[in-house]
Order: structure tokens, then sequence, then C-alpha cells
């Protein structure tokens, strides 16, 4: 006789207790030092144009640098995540963006700054789809987009955080104050990471040579759990390998749900980065004072922190379906904030509205994503979409700098942003369906009876061999 132990079921039937809220807190405290290093060079965009003497037009390649590091951090450390285990992967991603976030404070050019945006971008990018995977893989079926949001909240206010810290302490300690908080908190945060955080069980369960840390963390997860000697853990919810490829990224309904979410991170990072860098800059060139121009960031991620609050319920207990209304909704928001003569408050209101919608579908997008693939290629598969994202990422701080460089006018700028996001509510739409449908084979088509009892919910089954 073999026991069969159900690590998805002993995951599915915990409530929300102290293991859980030490993954979430320590989630989001990674998420507040990745959002805060991630969104910084906004807040000291105008002092360079002053200090430095560069053209505004030059910036977009600065703001893009991050970004296209970013493009290379999902792939590289969400395969660490899956060879080597998620802590690994994180723990090592929040030293290397605080080292050469740290490195920032001595950039003296336009070059070494970009420099060192580059790599320290793939650091930032790197961490945030191993930390979702994790939440993931902790989470009840029932609370899942809710506990990953909730650790992904911490993005939204590391952003705002940054206006925080330059509007007290810029103008006494200068821009260099921004690197020097962003560099040293991710030590700190993943010297912590490295104390408290538990491995993935899932993962684990995939790795017969960590056996007797799998049972640690299952203890701290299900205290009283009781693992018979010699028995198997298995995934009861998902397919259940050792060994990925790329193309498992597309198989059966992954074919067109995996494309359709790569179009969606696209569209919603290019228009959100375009947006977020790009604004203060451009409603200073129009006449907002500087600290209200970089007021307009703060905002904008405020906005989008009340945006991850109000969906995490709806994207539980409707799944895609909140994510194209925010799309709908974000096209008229950023379309109205480049247009002439609108009073300060009203443009004001509407960058807040845009970052609501922005960020608030982003969070949505990335909740669901990581529930439709299987734990051995959980990792990459969000990473896979964090890199797509990246690119859009990278292409619209570029694009935003090629359009003011050709003197294109601040509504049209606006204009473009708007149209662009039509093409992610489209392709949403045509996403929330194939969803909806995925998650019912991973409900049912997926279990296997092997693991059921007669009511379908045991943990532990003994089985003749």
């Amino acid at each position: 006789m073999t026991t069969n132990v159900d690590i998805a079921t002993i995951i599915d039937q915990q409530k929300f207790g102290s293991f859980h809220l030490t993954v979430v807190s320590v989630s989001f405290l990674l998420m507040l030092v990745d959002g805060y290093d991630n969104i910084s060079i906004a807040y000291i965009a105008p002092l360079l144009i002053r200090e430095w003497g560069v053209d505004k037009s030059a910036l977009g390649p600065l703001f893009g640098a991050g970004l296209l590091g970013g493009l290379f951090g999902p792939p590289l450390f969400g395969y660490l995540g899956d060879r080597f285990g998620r802590k690994f992967a994180i723990i090592l991603g929040a030293g290397f963006f605080g080292l050469f976030t740290l490195a920032q404070v001595w950039a003296n050019s336009l070059g070494s700054m970009m420099a060192l945006r580059f790599i320290a971008g793939i650091g930032i990018g790197g961490v945030l789809p191993i930390t979702i995977a994790l939440n993931t893989e902790f989470a009840p079926r029932r609370i899942r987009a809710s506990m990953t949001m909730l650790s992904f909240v911490g993005v939204a206010l590391g952003g705002a955080l940054g206006g925080l810290v330059s509007s007290l302490f810029m103008g006494t300690y200068g821009w260099q104050v921004i690197f020097w908080t962003g560099g040293i908190a991710p030590f700190l945060v993943g010297i912590l990471a490295l104390c408290v955080f538990p491995e993935s069980l899932k993962f684990l369960s995939l790795k017969p040579a960590r056996r007797a840390e799998l049972i640690r963390v299952l203890a701290r997860l299900a205290p009283g759990t009781s693992v018979p000697e010699g028995a198997e853990f298995v995934l009861g919810d998902e397919t259940n390998r050792a060994q990925f490829a790329f193309k498992d990224l597309l198989e059966g309904r992954l074919a067109w749900i995996t494309p359709l979410f790569w179009i969606a991170n696209v569209i919603s990072l290019m228009v959100f980065f375009f947006v977020n860098q790009w604004t203060p800059v451009l409603l200073a060139s129009s006449g907002f004072p500087v600290e209200r121009a970089a007021l307009s960031t703060t905002l904008f991620m405020l906005g989008g922190f009340a945006g991850v609050l109000a969906i995490m319920r709806p994207v539980d207990k409707f799944g895609l379906v909140p994510v194209p209304i925010l799309f709908a909704i974000s096209i008229p928001a950023v379309g109205l904030i480049g247009v002439a003569g609108l009073p300060e408050f009203t443009i004001l209101a509407m960058v807040c509205l845009a970052g609501f919608c922005l960020i608030a579908l982003q969070f949505g997008i990335i909740a669901t994503e990581s529930q439709v693939y299987p734990t051995y290629i959980r990792s990459w598969g969000v990473g896979s979409c964090f890199a797509f994202g990246r690119v859009g990422s990278v292409i619209g701080p570029l694009v935003g700098g090629a359009m003011l460089a050709h003197d294109m006018p601040m509504q049209n700028i606006f204009c473009v942003a708007s149209a662009l996001l039509v093409i992610g509510l489209i392709a949403t739409i045509e996403l929330t369906p194939l969803y909806r449908l995925r998650i019912q084979e991973m409900l049912q088509g997926e279990v296997p009876a092997s693991t059921r009892t007669v009511d379908g919910s045991a943990i532990i089954k003994e089985q003749r061999t």
C-alpha cells in the first residue's frame, strides 16, 4: 500500500491565518521596494534636466533603460524559480536590484545612469513574477486573487512612496536620496525573507531530495497534519511534472490564452509607463508648477492602490470580467489628461482615475494569469507574460520621447495612448470566456481520481500498488 498526500487540497482547505499573513506581508514589502525603485526615475527626471542640462526628449531612453532590463528579468528569474525554488530566486533578485540601485547614487552622466538602470531593471522585473507565483501556490483557491493582489498592491504604494520621499528630502539631500533609500531597503527585506519566507509546497513536492523541508513547511501551514512514513506528495488540482519546456505554455487551450495574456500585458504596461513617467514632465512643460506636476505621479499611484482594493473580491468571484471593464473606463480617462484648457483639478482627477484603472487592470491580469499555469511552469508562464509586458513598458516611454522630439501636441500624445487601450480591451474581451473554461478544466479535468475520496475532498488517500 502507498499513501498519497494531496498538497493542493491541504492548501485549499486552510483558513487565512498567521502563515498566510507572513507570506502576504513579506511579499508586500518586496513589492513596495520593487515599485519604489521601478518608478523612482520619474521623480528625479525634472532635476536631472536642470542639473545635467539634458533635453526632456532624451529622457525617453533613460526611462526605458530600466524597463528594458526588466524584459530579461522575468524569464531569467522565472527559470531560476522553477529550477532552484521561488524563495531562492526572490532573495537573489532583491539583493541584485538593491545593489545596482544603490550604485546609481554615484551616476554622473546620462550614459552611466542608463547602464545602471538597465542592470537594476533585470532584478526589479525578475522578482515580481516569482513573488506572484509563490503567493498563488500558498493561497486557497477561494481567496487566491485577493491574496495575490494584497501582496502586489505594494508596487502601487512603493511608487507613491517615492513621491513622498522626494518631496520631503530631495530638496535637502539631492536626487541621490532616492537611490540611497531604494538601494538599502531591498537588502533589509531580503534578509527578512531569508529568515521567515517559506518555500512553495507545490514546488517542493516536485523535489524528492527536499522532502524534509516540505514536511517542515507543511507543519507551519497546517499544524497537526500527519504525514505517514513513505507517503508520496501529489498535486491533485493540476498536472504534476518535474520537467518543463516552452511549448507547454502553448499547450491545449493555453495556445490562445497565453498569447492573449501577452497582448494584454504589452498594451497595459505600454500605456501605464507612458502615463506614469511622462505625465509629470509634460504637465510641467505645459505650465504646471513642478511640485504639482510631481504630485500627479503620486495621485496616479494612489488611484491605483484604491483600484486594486476595489477589484480584489470581484476578481475572486468573477475571474477576468473586471479587467475589460477597467480597460473601457481607462480609454477616456487617459485621453482627457492631455486636453488643453481643462482646469488643473480636472486634469489631476483624470490622472488619478487613469491610475485607478491602469494599475487595477494590470493587477487583475497578474492575479488571473498566475492561475492558468500548473506549478511546474507557473514561474516561467507568469514570467513570460511579464517579459512581453516589459516590451510594452520599454516602448511606451520611448514612443513618448519620439513624439516630443517631433513637437507633437500633448493632447495628441495622450490620444495615441488612449487609442492603444482599445487593443487591450479587445484582447481581454476575447480572453474572458477562454479563461473561465481553462479554470473549469483545471478544477474538473486535471484532478486524478486516484487522489479523491468519494466526495472528492481527500487530503490523504491510501492506494494499492
